[in-house]
């Protein structure tokens, strides 16, 4: 008789390969799964391999969609004038979710010449705004002067989202590169 539990720790270890998830958390979801509720683990799987299946990057702004044009660039009612670059499709469901864009997006994950002459080509169909949606760092500030740089021939308007002290944060609990932001855009009250 077969005493392991091989299949068991194959997918423990399947879901430690997701973010975020650790050997505990990854046994407790196996462990659910598997012993308390198989139903939602076959709904888990059917719904990652429908995704896998028909999710790919949009070829206009590089966001997740089912179709060669995702949504948000088929969408007439959108603001072209407006582009607002991010790092990762993900940043564009987090400020969709919460309606707090309603222009168009481009994914900047990556700095290579396809990815700059799709900018480039969007920049051109009448875009007068670009807003820089990315983490703040010294190396992604070295980045935004480069793309400045690529689209200064475009009479544009460059604007980066704001920076400093979240709200309810205590100054001691602050890193130095915030603080030092929030200091230099400081507003008069």
């Amino acid at each position: 008789m077969n005493n392991s539990l091989d299949k068991f720790n194959r997918l423990v270890d399947a879901l430690r390969e997701l973010p975020t998830i650790g050997k505990k958390s990854a046994t407790r979801l196996a462990y659910f799964m598997v012993m308390n509720d198989s139903f939602a683990g076959m709904k888990i799987l059917n719904a990652i391999e429908d995704a896998l299946g028909s999710l790919k990057k949009c070829t206009r702004c590089g966001g997740m969609s089912e179709d060669e044009l995702c949504f948000i660039c088929c969408d007439e009612r959108r603001d072209d004038t407006v582009l607002c670059i991010v790092e990762n499709a993900k940043d564009i469901l987090l400020l969709e979710e919460n309606g707090l864009f309603d222009g168009k997006y481009f994914v900047l994950d990556a700095l290579d010449e396809f990815t700059l002459s799709t900018l480039v080509s969007i920049v051109k169909s009448g875009v007068s705004e670009v807003l820089f949606a990315i983490t703040p760092s010294i190396s992604n500030d070295a980045v935004i002067l480069y793309i400045e740089d690529k689209l200064k021939s475009f009479e544009i308007h460059f604007s980066k989202i704001a920076q400093g002290v979240p709200t309810g944060v205590s100054l001691e609990n602050v890193d130095i590169l915030s603080l030092t932001r929030a200091l230099e855009d400081r507003v008069k009250v």
